[in-house]
């Protein structure tokens, strides 16, 4: 009983966790890009469902801990998007869209190399211009309503020093706290889950401003990361089965209101690692736990939604910056890392930083031209290596094995060795 008590426990604390974290980005993402109350609250149960499922699906088949989550760097895109052309019918079909993409690049492995062509420099600078106004939203809030907003960031800060993990969900209980005792309280038609479609519409302009740049963050920033966690504690699943399942899942949801689904980054580490048990072959029992638990949390989706529009716009955006900070200094030194890559890296920081609308086209896709274009303008020509200095024998053995993660779907291998803990767990999502 010992033995399965652990990782359950674990799974429910990943989704509680995933879920209280972030939902505050998902809605103000589909309210930015046209969403109503209804159609908001519809796509947070989308995304719970979907998320569940899937995470079941690969779980069960596959025993191994594939925690699946919504893309909240995509989410932030949407934010930094605003309104598009045709509305949130032309949102919608662009979140369709970026699904059968997800799915493609699982399907066609070349598709997967393109992306990770992608120079990673340009790549962490479009997701760090993406976050920046939401990871700048805690500071207005603080000037504007110091009341409602003091409170949460001062939680934030406490527990960022003594538990990391639950900072972002007690700030938001203390934003509710706060929210509450202006008075505002939802009505019993909210605590009901609500499930609204929307047939989706097709623009271009939806499609280059939100379903190339949302496919693109969710694939960088989310997926390959994912990966990279799931290697570091030994877990090697193929990644083409899991782009197809989400890219599916995505799809079908999008008609509900739901934007991405994908692998988990930070919160894969909840459940694949030494909290999730001490036998690493036991712990895909969390993340299908955590995959039933989305789906009840999504239950609740209704709820959320009302609590989200009763407080002050700029509130909500305060907690979902709180919850972007670990992105943003993640995007921010991975777009820096490399000397050579700087200047492109921060020409598509200040593009994407910008705002800018131009052709009735948004900033992330311009800021990922200007770096691209940067990035050809001054790329070296490659010169002739250096022959290698011979090898040394020094008499000892390592016998350490790296797992890296691609976008091309070539990552295959399975195997449950247990790495220990994961040292450098990339903060670029849920």
């Amino acid at each position: 009983m010992t033995r399965l008590l652990q990782p359950v426990v674990a799974g429910v604390v990943t989704a509680v966790v995933g879920f209280a974290s972030s939902f505050a980005v998902v809605l103000a993402g589909l309210r930015a890009v046209g969403a109503d109350q209804r159609q908001a609250a519809s796509g947070l149960l989308a995304l719970c469902v979907a998320n569940g499922v899937v995470a079941l699906w690969l779980g069960l088949r596959q025993r191994l801990p594939i925690t699946i989550a919504w893309s909240t760097p995509g989410a932030a895109l949407l934010v930094a998007t605003g309104a598009v052309e045709g509305g949130f019918p032309a949102a919608v079909g662009a979140f369709a869209v970026s699904g059968l993409l997800l799915t493609a690049a699982g399907l066609f492995p070349a598709l997967g190399r393109w992306i990770g062509a992608i120079p990673a420099p340009v790549a962490g600078a479009m997701l760090a211009g993406v976050l920046l106004d939401l990871c700048l939203a805690p500071v207005r809030a603080l000037a504007e309503i110091p009341l409602l907003a003091g409170p949460a960031v001062l939680v934030w800060v406490v527990l960022g020093r003594f538990a990391r993990r639950w900072a972002t969900p007690v700030a938001l209980l203390v934003a509710v706290a706060a929210i509450a005792l202006t008075g505002k309280a939802p009505g019993a038609a909210d605590l009901w889950p609500i499930v609204e479609v929307t047939a989706p519409a097709w623009s271009a302009q939806a499609l280059v401003s939100v379903a190339l740049p949302l496919f693109l963050v969710t694939m960088a920033s989310q997926n390959v990361p994912g990966m990279a966690v799931l290697a570091g504690y030994g877990y090697r699943p193929p990644l083409r089965g899991i782009l197809v399942s989400t890219g599916l899942a995505s799809t079908l949801g999008a008609p509900f209101g739901g934007h991405a689904v994908n692998l988990a980054a930070i919160s894969a580490a909840l459940a694949a690692g030494p909290d999730a048990g001490p036998d690493p072959s036991r712990r895909w029992i969390a993340s299908v736990t955590a995959g039933v638990s989305m789906i009840v949390l999504g239950i609740g989706s209704g709820l959320a939604t009302a609590l989200v529009v009763l407080s002050p716009p700029l509130l909500v955006e305060a907690v979902a910056g709180l919850a972007l900070l670990g992105a943003l200094a993640s995007a921010v030194a991975s777009a820096v890392a490399d000397p050579e890559g700087r200047e492109a890296a921060v020409v598509t920081f200040v593009v994407t930083a910008s705002g800018l609308t131009l052709l009735g086209i948004g900033a992330a896709f311009w800021g990922l031209v200007a770096g691209g274009l940067m990035t050809l303008l001054h790329r070296r020509p490659a010169s002739p290596e250096a022959p290698a200095p011979p090898e040394v024998a020094t008499g000892t053995g390592t016998g350490v094995g790296t797992g890296t993660a691609s976008a091309s779907g070539t990552v295959t291998a399975s195997g449950h060795a247990d790495a220990g803990t994961a040292d450098a767990v990339p903060a670029s999502g849920r």
